[in-house]
């Protein structure tokens, strides 16, 4: 049986010559963190060693100078077999274990995606640490890739199959609340815990505290450390990427298990190998618990202000955001026209709103300063052009006005009905906002396809809704999304504020980082992942001519 093959990028690199660790994963938690101590240093070393020198290579040489191609190969189907009998005789209670055909196929794709995708070849359900790393050690012995997978929600393709075939981790099963530190504001949990599981555990105990990352209903920890999510508080309380995550275990592609550092709230100790592993789309570890900082919930109040273009939206909430009652401001959402037509078409509720370009806000404080917070916003408003300003009476009018942003994505779908959504990001400075929103609705309006904005637009960040019928519309709403990409780009944003890169958007990473930044991207991938093992194919551009 012939070994199948793929294609890494390896470094010349005098760092990896030596396995990383020698110990075991046996004894308590407590005792294997510092077991793992010398271990942990010793990542800490190469990893740094690596950046030094993979970024001296790459800024005095060229590509092909700096890199090589060396062929490594996954495991035939012979020893995938092999792989699935000794998975079987670690996991042998029913269910743990899955080779079902439907279940592989949904596992390796989603709906909501349309990149390449295919099924897994067998799914273990996982309840801990200890479980994740026997696989990985079974994995690592027969050469099979692994891909991890949570909540299923993600749009860019990070968890669809290796087409070598591979073994999808399923953590949504370890979605268990460790312990809440409420003196400290902070919880511990296992990846697979949704966070609005954990917000709503916190309620009913009567903490007063929450966790403020809000990305798409269902989404799990792991997965939102892996794509570097963010949501509609990150105007106030940042992103993924931010300070929300304090700590986090992950098991390493050699089958050792770290914890990026303590429950402290800050540390000055070493670079931050926390943030390594977030939006490294599961591509340098398997994260299996972590430490997220909680903050106080604070009673929220909504208002709603319409204008007649982009620009005098995004003009106002510049305004409100560097005034003194930005720190008042928890969310800031812009939908454009043809989503508040969308949402009046198919959103289900009793009040329609005039159809002109609307923002949503999110007011937090006492019932006192929010309106006093309400009568500043309206002022700023106003002055910027706003046809229409409303401040909710009470929490019910509040979540009727708060309920048009949430019902975007389906108000979308069901405007048109028998269509699909091809659901897309990209981010830019918040002043070059109304330019890439106008120019993308220009674009979309010349090609035909039906469109909505929805928009994160106190960071600059926003979601086109795509609408198509047909598999024969595909390559157009591609093309858009693909012009959408690069206009973004010219405007020194991103081709992704918060989906991840995944397969959807990999190809533009050099375009957006540079080639220096990607090689020190995939230098990285290499030292801690030297057999390529973990959610091959995604987050790294492909190499030139493949």
């Amino acid at each position: 049986m012939s070994p199948r093959r793929t294609t890494i990028l390896r470094t010349f690199s005098p760092y990896v010559s030596q396995p990383l660790f020698h110990r075991s994963y046996t004894g308590s938690a407590h005792s294997r963190i510092h077991a793992y101590a010398p271990s942990y240093l010793s990542l800490l070393a190469i990893v740094s060693g690596m950046l030094g020198y993979a970024f001296a290579r790459a800024t005095i040489a060229s590509d092909d100078k700096a890199l090589h191609i060396k062929e490594i190969s996954y495991g035939s189907k012979g020893e995938l077999a092999f792989a699935e009998r000794e998975i079987r005789m670690a996991f042998p209670k029913d269910g743990d274990v899955s080779t079902n055909k439907d279940e592989l196929a949904m596992y390796g794709s989603s709906n909501n995606s349309y990149h390449p995708a295919s099924p897994h070849s067998i799914i273990v359900r996982v309840k801990s640490t200890e479980d994740v790393v026997k696989i990985v050690h079974i994995a690592k012995k027969f050469r099979i890739p692994i891909t991890a997978f949570s909540g299923g929600t993600s749009l860019e393709g990070h968890f669809a199959g290796s087409p070598s075939g591979d073994i999808c981790v399923d953590l949504s099963g370890m979605d268990k609340i460790l312990a809440i530190h409420e003196a400290d504001s902070d919880i511990v949990c296992q990846s697979g815990a949704k966070w609005e599981d954990i917000n709503e555990t916190l309620e009913q105990k009567g903490i007063p505290l929450f966790f403020p990352l809000d990305p798409g209903p269902g989404a799990t920890i792991g997965g939102m450390v892996s794509t570097g999510c963010s949501g509609t508080n990150a105007v106030r309380y940042g992103t993924a990427k931010g300070e929300l995550f304090l700590n986090l275990t992950v098991v390493l592609p050699s089958g050792k298990v770290i914890k990026t550092r303590r429950r402290a709230r800050k540390s000055a100790a070493g670079f931050d190998i926390t943030k390594l592993f977030i939006g490294a789309e599961g591509t340098l570890g398997i994260v299996t618990e972590a430490t997220l900082r909680l903050y106080p919930k604070l009673p929220t109040s909504v208002a709603m202000a319409q204008f007649s273009n982009v620009s005098h939206a995004v003009s106002a909430v510049e305004e409100i955001l560097k005034s003194s009652i930005g720190p008042s401001i928890q969310c800031v959402e812009l939908l454009d026209d043809n989503m508040i037509h969308a949402i009046n078409k198919g959103g289900g509720l009793d009040t329609k709103l005039p159809v002109r370009d609307t923002l949503f806000f999110k007011i937090q404080g006492t019932p006192e300063s929010t309106q006093a917070t309400g009568m500043v916003v309206q002022s700023i408003v106003k002055k910027h052009g706003s046809s229409q300003f409303v401040f909710a009476k009470d929490k019910q009018q509040g979540d009727d006005l708060w309920n048009n942003r949430k019902l975007a994505l389906f108000s979308a779908q069901a405007s048109i009905p028998g269509s699909r959504v091809w659901t897309t990001d990209v981010c830019v400075p918040v002043s070059k906002l109304p330019t890439l929103v106008q120019e993308t609705k220009r674009d979309l309006a010349q090609a035909g396809i039906q469109s909505a904005i929805v928009g994160h637009v106190g960071d600059g960040n926003f979601h086109a809704l795509l609408m198509f019928k047909s598999d024969e519309e595909l390559p157009l709403v591609r093309e858009a999304v693909h012009r959408m990409v690069h206009r973004a780009l010219a405007l020194d944003g991103t081709c992704t504020g918060e989906h991840g890169v995944g397969v959807g958007k990999k190809e533009y990473l050099v375009s957006e980082l540079g080639e220096g930044t990607v090689e020190l991207m995939k230098a990285i991938k290499h030292t801690i992942d030297p057999q390529g093992l973990l959610n091959p194919g995604k987050l790294y551009p492909d190499d030139k001519g493949k």
